[in-house]
């Protein structure tokens, strides 16, 4: 539920904005992200009632502490952003991400080993942080800007094989998400797993477009713009 006694006040949030708020995960995911910066993104996440923030694993605490009290989730993010560290690697990861309270990890596929038609290697990979994260949601970032259409479908097939949650489109900076991205991803997983769309997600509209088009779940750093409709048309 929204907090209306936060001060100071924060713009109000459209008709639209209520619809879409749980579906958001306000990301902020910068190498210079600041303390502030990380207090007033949980602020904002808990007056528009948006699903979670998504932090770096470095603000994990941050984010915890800063929520305490509200229904806002910490996520972070996990073989961030290039998804090229070891299957190993990433569960410490996870499993520190995990002790210093995150609820749900977003992590990044190892790209290159799915080009390279190495299955088992992708598969493990996942099923790594999935063990780690001990029944919390993750999120298979597969990078579709980089993949071909028969690649996203052996993400997919994979991603839900090893136990994800969801398959999300990108990172945001190989690519982002396209219309046609989300509906196909929704296509190839049906009502198994979410979708995440992410990505150059910036306005009301965006949004809309990738909820029409299948999207559960809306990874977006312009999180207060599309809920409050500045710069967007409804």
């Amino acid at each position: 539920m929204r907090n209306t006694n936060l001060e100071p006040p924060l713009s109000p949030i459209t008709e639209t904005g209520r619809t879409l708020a749980p579906l958001i995960d306000h990301t902020l995911l910068k190498a210079d992200t600041r303390h502030d910066q990380i207090i007033q993104l949980c602020r904002e996440a808990h007056y528009y009632g948006f699903f979670a923030v998504c932090v770096l694993p470095t603000r994990v605490s941050l984010a915890v502490r800063s929520l305490a009290g509200s229904a806002v989730k910490t996520a972070t993010v996990i073989g961030f952003p290039l998804g090229a560290t070891t299957a190993s690697a990433k569960a410490f990861e996870t499993t520190e991400a995990v002790q210093a309270g995150a609820q749900e990890l977003d992590m990044v596929m190892a790209v290159g080993a799915l080009k390279d038609r190495d299955y088992d290697y992708v598969k493990s990979d996942i099923h790594s942080v999935v063990r780690a994260a001990g029944g919390r949601t993750v999120k298979v970032i597969i990078e579709t800007a980089l993949l071909t259409n028969d690649e996203k479908e052996s993400a997919c097939k994979l991603a839900m094989e090893a136990g994800a949650h969801f398959v999300k489109t990108s990172t945001g900076l190989a690519g982002g998400a396209t219309e046609a991205d989300v509906r196909l991803l929704r296509q190839l997983v049906g009502d198994r797993i979410g979708v995440k769309a992410s990505g150059g997600i910036q306005t009301c509209r965006d949004a809309l477009t990738m909820i029409r088009a299948g999207a559960t779940r809306i990874g977006t750093s312009s999180g207060v713009a599309i809920v409050t409709g500045i710069n967007s048309t409804e």
